[in-house]
């Protein structure tokens, strides 16, 4: 607006001044107006764009047939065109600029006014420019608006993904420190008695467990809170004996078979197969009313090195059913733990029965 003022009031006056025959003063008023009105209708462009344009394309019909034929171009049409082709009104556009470009022909041949075709060609490839400038801010403005749409579709997944991880860490914290608490207090209820030394054992493993469990909740939930790091350091395989230790019982024994000969992979290797067998080994003191579980961990070298973590149990195993389905938690979860790796877990049940779990792990840099 504020542009096509400072170009038509100044080219308004100058050419109403200088016009050829009589009538200075209404020729002045005229042209003054049409230089203020046309601008002034573009305050009305961002919510009325095409009957702006329509209006626009009005006040420029009257100027171009009572100026002289060599006089200064209505700008505000340009923006009235431009500005309602990207907002949408390209019809509008269409058929307003068509009507004032075939009344400006036959009116003007009608009142014996010669247009040079040089300044017709002119002209229209002005009002071609500002179609394609309209469209250009169109397709541009949606491209953004694609783009912000997308970034905010991302960063609603990687929640999503931070919302699945932190709920899955829980999952295994919680959920491995409240069975080892149940089985301890079991103990410590059914030896209390008998054996009081070995049922305050018991419930100081309890005591124990929670402290451990509170300690890793917080340092999983510590990932919220911007610039904390976990207050305890990372699970590894050299925790699985202590991790063991807390789960046997006098009615559940729980072997460690380890054969990778002081050798260790990656520590994202080491945390995920720490969660693996600590979940599988909840998933057999819940549910798989075992008496006996077997932890293997190995290296095997071929095609490419990767940790085979087997933990098996003699419980009642899963008779056939799909595991994901059959009432143990944290398949999935194990699974996706492996799948972050690029390695699998198989779950099933084993050649000799109960549930066997399988997971594969890609070694990765040995710490």
């Amino acid at each position: 607006m504020v542009l096509s003022l400072l170009v038509q009031v100044p080219a308004g006056v100058w050419t109403a001044a200088h016009a050829p025959g009589h009538g200075l003063h209404w020729r002045l008023a005229l042209h003054l107006a049409l230089a203020v009105a046309g601008p002034l209708a573009l305050l009305a462009a961002r919510r009325l764009p095409g009957p702006t344009v329509a209006l626009v394309s009005a006040f420029a019909l009257v100027d171009v047939l009572t100026a002289p034929v060599y006089g200064p171009p209505y700008v505000a049409l340009a923006f009235a065109i431009a500005l309602a082709v990207a907002r949408g009104a390209v019809i509008w556009a269409a058929v307003s600029v068509a009507t004032g470009w075939a009344t400006a022909i036959l009116v003007g041949v009608a009142i014996g006014r010669i247009w040079h075709p040089g300044l017709i060609v002119a002209a229209t490839v002005g009002l071609a420019l500002s179609f394609a400038v309209g469209a250009f801010v169109r397709t541009r403005g949606a491209r953004m608006a694609q783009v912000r749409a997308d970034a905010q579709r991302r960063r609603r997944s990687a929640e999503e993904r931070e919302r699945v991880r932190i709920a899955r860490e829980l999952h295994d914290v919680l959920g491995h420190a409240l069975s080892q608490m149940n089985v301890q207090a079991s103990v410590g209820l059914h030896l209390f008695d008998r054996d009081p030394e070995q049922a305050r054992a018991a419930l100081q493993n309890v005591k124990d467990t929670s402290k451990l469990a509170l300690e890793e909740v917080r340092g999983v939930l510590g990932v919220l809170r911007d610039g904390e790091v976990p207050l305890v350091p990372q699970a590894e395989l050299a925790e699985l004996p202590r991790l063991i230790a807390g789960l046997t019982t006098p009615g559940l024994e729980i072997a460690l078979d380890d054969r990778l000969q002081g050798t260790a992979p990656s520590r994202a290797t080491q945390f995920a197969a720490y969660r693996i067998v600590q979940e599988a080994l909840t998933n057999a003191v819940r549910h798989a009313q075992a008496g006996h579980v077997r932890v293997v961990l190995e290296r095997r070298d071929e095609p490419d090195p990767v940790l085979v973590v087997t933990v098996t149990d003699d419980g009642r195993g899963f008779a056939g059913a799909d595991p994901t389905v059959s009432g143990r938690g944290g398949v999935l979860g194990m699974r996706e733990r492996a799948a972050l790796l690029g390695g699998g877990v198989d779950v099933g049940d084993g050649p000799e029965g109960g549930a066997r779990v399988v997971a594969t792990l890609p070694w990765g840099r040995a710490s």
